[in-house]
């Protein structure tokens, strides 16, 4: 991974934080360097400051993307009004992470894009534990039973079984579940993950739907 960040504790905090999840990260300070590198490099994924000096961010992954170079990129921003994060995705940005945020979601975004950028054959069948979701017929059945899902309860499921025994934050689920159409301070969430449990773990054992507390929901087995 290529990390431009120009604040020397944050880009340290990460690359200490990468390196334990092992990855390797090399660092650029500044804009021009770190494009640079990125035109130079081989990596499975870039992470990019929008405010840079020499070059700010933007400028950056819009260049690159002229360069023909499709590498990932994952955004880093304080400025996080929809406007901002609109600006940074049609500039080239494949995702878009606002400050302050939590490593573990960082983390979790960064390994969806390697996932996303891998020329891995799509799963059409998901499984945890005893409960099994058919993409191709649209059903869900746990032990055998077959489970009723509405459209979102559907979509919802798919995203945490696709990101099983990951811990899967509010925000990602707006972002990804609900598509920004939602003020991040809304119930909706928990309105449908308690619409959810009750259908996939209420008659079963063990639960697979588990609230994690100030960070979000993970899908596995206890």
């Amino acid at each position: 991974m290529l990390l431009i960040e120009d604040d020397t504790q944050t880009a340290s905090f990460i690359q200490k934080g990468l390196a334990e999840s092992g990855h390797v990260a090399d660092h650029a300070d500044n804009g021009e360097d770190g494009y640079h590198l990125a035109l130079t490099g081989q990596y499975d994924v870039l992470i990019i400051d929008r405010m840079l000096p020499k070059k700010n961010g933007l400028d950056v992954i819009k260049e690159l993307r002229e360069q023909k170079i499709k590498t990932p990129v994952l955004i880093l921003s304080a400025l996080g009004d929809v406007d901002d994060r609109v600006e940074g995705l049609r500039a080239g940005g494949d995702d878009y992470l606002v400050k302050p945020y939590a490593f573990s979601e960082l983390l979790a975004r960064l390994q969806a894009l390697v996932r996303r950028a891998s020329p891995a054959q799509e799963q059409t069948l998901l499984r945890v534990h005893d409960l099994q979701m058919d993409l191709i017929k649209h059903s869900v059945t746990r032990a055998g039973q077959v489970i009723h899902l509405q459209p979102r309860e559907f979509t919802l499921l798919e995203y945490l079984m696709r990101h099983a025994n990951e811990v899967v934050t509010r925000t990602m689920l707006l972002e990804n579940v609900w598509d920004y159409h939602f003020d991040p301070q809304t119930n909706v969430i928990d309105v449908h993950i308690s619409r959810l449990r009750s259908k996939i773990d209420r008659d079963f054992s063990p639960p697979l739907l588990h609230t994690v507390r100030g960070a979000g929901y993970s899908l596995h087995a206890s």
